[in-house]
């Protein structure tokens, strides 16, 4: 119980950040350009780098902390922070191909999803 109390007030947390931060950027920029997520998206890299960095050469923290900060939190600010880690963590460990795979691999077939996603729900 004491793992969902964590997740959910970690997630509330996330959520309304990503609601503010989007929100805010996208009225400064105006325009039709998607500026509130993309400054969520790299707030939350940004973001996850930091948290991740300050606990790297530390004692982990708690299960507790890393499910309320990496896991609530950061899960509903932005997933994209961890899609861009772990494309991070292969570039790290020498792992080129299978970074640019991840990038090119994901951002394709989530736009091709999308629009067929779209092409489906208009069909039902």
């Amino acid at each position: 119980m004491t793992k969902i109390l964590y997740l959910s007030l970690g997630g509330a947390a996330g959520t309304l950040s990503r609601y503010w931060l989007s929100g805010v950027a996208q009225r400064l920029a105006g325009g039709s350009f998607p500026a509130g997520t993309f400054a969520v998206n790299m707030a939350g890299c940004l973001l996850f780098g930091a948290v991740w960095g300050f606990f790297e050469n530390r004692l982990l923290p708690g299960s507790g902390v890393r499910l309320l900060v990496l896991t609530g939190f950061m899960g509903a600010f932005t997933t994209f922070s961890t899609y861009m880690f772990e494309t991070a963590s292969l570039v790290k460990f020498g792992q080129i191909a299978m970074a640019m795979a991840n990038v090119v691999g994901q951002s394709v077939a989530g736009l091709i999803l999308v629009l067929a996603g779209i092409a489906l729900g208009r069909l039902l």
